[in-house]
């Protein structure tokens, strides 16, 4: 039976509502999702984040989405390297290479600290002082006001000895910043200055964008990662 005018009608009608009504969802979506991108840029504003590595390469081999999504979000990323990278004997070359992987990873070359202190060599084989470490950390957190950092797991991403060295460090750090401590080492850490532990976030799921917009870092948590 031939639909009579009525019926085409109504087809039309129910045609049109579907298209608002989708209409409708997609512009919810969007507006939803630059009101996230917004607070996300409002919650990381105020952020000055130290990158702790090992090695000149490392911010670009592992934590290159980091600092991507920490750039993205509005936070500032500095690199706090604790070598040149002299184990082939090309510290001054990788130093170079240092500031201009970090320029496309949009870190200035004033933001760029390169340790070279015998007692930390770049060697796979050498477990470096992990007080020593917390040391020049510590001090550049304070000098700089440092309210995020952000470094190694507790496998290095690689297994490098220098890496799992790092996170050893900060993980004492982190643990042991609200107890008060013998050691010559000021332990002690503000609890605004929360640790991100992770050189995983290239590897999985859990990344610089969402613990941020989670607000996860502000609470002083690390990395859910790490809990896996």
């Amino acid at each position: 039976m031939a639909a009579g005018p009525w019926g085409w009608g109504l087809a039309a009608l129910a045609l049109l509502l579907a298209l608002l009504l989708g209409g409708a969802r997609r512009l919810r979506r969007r507006y939803a999702a630059a009101g996230a991108r917004a607070a996300l840029r409002g919650r990381a504003g105020g952020v000055r984040a130290l990158l702790v590595t090992a090695h000149p390469d490392d911010e670009a081999m592992f934590f290159a989405p980091t600092v991507l999504g920490l750039g993205k979000a509005g936070a500032r990323p500095a690199v706090l390297c604790c070598s040149p990278g002299n184990y082939y004997h090309q510290g001054e070359i990788r130093k170079k290479e240092l500031e201009q992987s970090c320029f496309l990873l949009g870190i200035p070359a004033s933001d760029i600290t390169v340790i070279d202190h015998r007692d930390l060599p770049d060697n796979p084989a050498v477990e470096w002082d992990t007080q020593l470490l917390a040391a020049f950390v510590l001090k550049h957190i304070e000098t700089n006001s440092i309210n995020l950092v952000v470094t190694f797991d507790a496998g290095g991403v690689s297994g490098h000895a220098n890496h799992i060295s790092l996170y050893t460090a900060l993980r004492q750090c982190r643990d042991q910043s609200t107890e008060p401590q013998s050691s010559s080492v000021n332990w002690r850490i503000s609890a605004l200055t929360p640790f991100f532990l992770t050189g995983r976030s290239i590897f999985c799921h859990c990344n610089t964008r969402t613990c941020i917009q989670s607000g996860s870092y502000l609470k002083g948590a690390v990395c859910s990662c790490l809990n896996q």
